[in-house]
């Protein structure tokens, strides 16, 4: 009897352990099923539910840590074993899921790209269809879908194509004896026929059988970036073609007979007044960077003078009479241009520029 009575006793102190490991994996298993099994569920709701279970697990362990028939010393050690555990985890997670989901976690923290945005990483280009913990699915131009890891994102350039509209361009290549000025209102009435705004032509190359050009517009509608793509093209062909230019490869190499003396060249035409200026699309490429670079100095002025109007009020607390007169005048003055560079940042930061 006192034999049985030891065993009792024994089963008895793990009690508490069997009670905290069922409740623990039925918790565990109701809030898997709450928060990820249903199937409603996209990948992007996923996402908190997913990193809820990560915290009810590690709060299963610690929870079953102390449910432990042991001393306290030694639940202390095993307490300190699991943090180490997750230290090191976390430590080497470079190649692991864990990674990708911290990845996961910073990609949606800056918010760099949307669902439905074009993005091109690496040589991976489509549409964001889903934005998981640790990968994001995007579908490619063959309606493909593509699942890159978030830790590729995230050390990788990710290109986003704006959503308030992107430049569509188009290369070509054309001989020496076609002139430039006659080439760009052509290429410039296709940007238009292809239902591009504000178009602007750029020579890209000065080639050793051909030059190089560009023709680019600005495009509002991103959702129909591919078809204005071939749109483009298919115009730049029909102008061309229709004006009897002959498209050429970089490397193509005109063979004909020559006079002597004549040259393979296309006329000189002068330049007109304002023509430089039709040729500068840099506000428009990069109007973005322009706005961030007004704002910055605007920045720079109010405080260039805070710092003034400090260097003023001190300057007027030693000044006879006359002269704090005029400093208090210039301490007015710089204090209503602070208040109108504040008013002016303000605005200029609620003004979207995506």
């Amino acid at each position: 009897m006192p034999k049985l009575e030891g065993v009792y006793q024994s089963l008895s102190a793990f009690v508490p352990l069997l009670a905290t490991i069922a409740v623990m994996a039925l918790g565990l298993w109701f809030a898997n099923w709450l928060l990820l099994r249903r199937a409603s569920l996209t990948t992007e709701s996923r996402l908190p539910g997913q990193v809820t279970m990560l915290v009810l697990t590690a709060i299963a362990l610690v929870a079953i840590i102390l449910a432990l028939p042991v001393s306290e010393s030694t639940r202390g050690d095993l307490l300190s074993l699991l943090g180490l555990v997750l230290t090191g985890v976390i430590a080497l997670s470079s190649t692991t899921f864990v990674a990708n989901a911290m990845a996961g976690l910073m990609l949606r923290a800056v918010k760099s790209f949307h669902h439905g945005d074009f993005i091109r990483a690496g040589e991976y280009f489509g549409r964001v269809t889903e934005r998981g913990l640790f990968h994001t699915e995007i579908q490619s131009e063959d309606r493909d879908l593509i699942m890159l890891p978030n830790l590729f994102l995230a050390s990788n350039p990710v290109t986003v194509v704006r959503s308030s509209g992107t430049i569509v361009s188009c290369d070509l290549s054309l001989g020496y004896d076609v002139a430039h000025y006659e080439v760009e209102p052509l290429l410039k009435e296709a940007a238009l026929a292809a239902g591009l705004e504000e178009p602007f032509m750029q020579i890209r190359a000065l080639g050793d059988f051909s030059v190089s050009y560009r023709i680019s517009g600005y495009y509002q509608e991103v959702k129909h970036l591919l078809t204005t793509r071939t749109r483009l093209r298919r115009a730049v062909l029909d102008a061309l073609h229709g004006a009897g230019i002959e498209i050429v490869s970089p490397t193509f190499m005109n063979q004909r007979q020559f006079k002597d003396g004549e040259k393979f060249m296309a006329p000189t035409k002068l330049s007109e007044e304002g023509s430089l200026a039709e040729l500068a699309p840099e506000s428009l490429i990069f109007d973005k960077a322009d706005h961030a670079e007004k704002i910055h100095n605007l920045e720079d002025e109010m405080q260039s003078l805070i710092a003034n109007i400090k260097t003023l009020k001190e300057q007027q607390a030693t000044a006879n009479e006359a002269e704090a007169s005029a400093l208090k005048n210039d301490i007015h003055q710089s204090e209503a241009r602070l208040v109108s560079l504040e008013n002016i940042i303000r605005k200029a930061k609620e003004t979207p520029n995506e």
